[in-house]
């Protein structure tokens, strides 16, 4: 049964094992899985309440819904195909302190470039 189900699931929601599987492009088949789902929440509000308040909560709750399987999916997909894609570069800093100088402002508020030392590490929390 538990087998039934998951391969019942991913028939309708994998865009890797459905029908949708022959078009190429994940960003296409992400916008027809979009109109699919605002399709059945619309034909689920009217069934159930026959309420436009009732659409709207289920066209949001599932946009939501395949947005996040979507993106997680596209995720996973670059993390197999292009690990590197997640490499940061080695001593990352905040933005003030990635160069060689960093902004500060007087009491008066006037703003003053400061340089730092050439060998300086940098840090957040100095």
């Amino acid at each position: 049964m538990r087998e039934f189900i998951y391969n019942s699931w991913n028939s309708v929601m994998d865009s890797d094992v459905n029908p949708l599987r022959h078009i190429p492009d994940m960003q296409v088949r992400h916008m027809v899985m979009q109109v699919l789902a605002f399709m059945w929440s619309s034909v689920f509000a009217i069934l159930i309440v026959n309420n436009m308040t009732a659409f709207m909560y289920s066209a949001i709750g599932h946009v939501i819904l395949v947005s996040a399987i979507v993106i997680t999916v596209a995720t996973f997909k670059v993390a197999e195909t292009n690990p590197g894609a997640f490499k940061f570069r080695k001593g990352y800093h905040s933005h003030g302190r990635n160069r060689s100088y960093t902004i500060y402002r007087d009491k008066a508020g006037v703003v003053h470039k400061v340089y730092l030392p050439p060998n300086d590490p940098g840090g957040e929390h100095e």
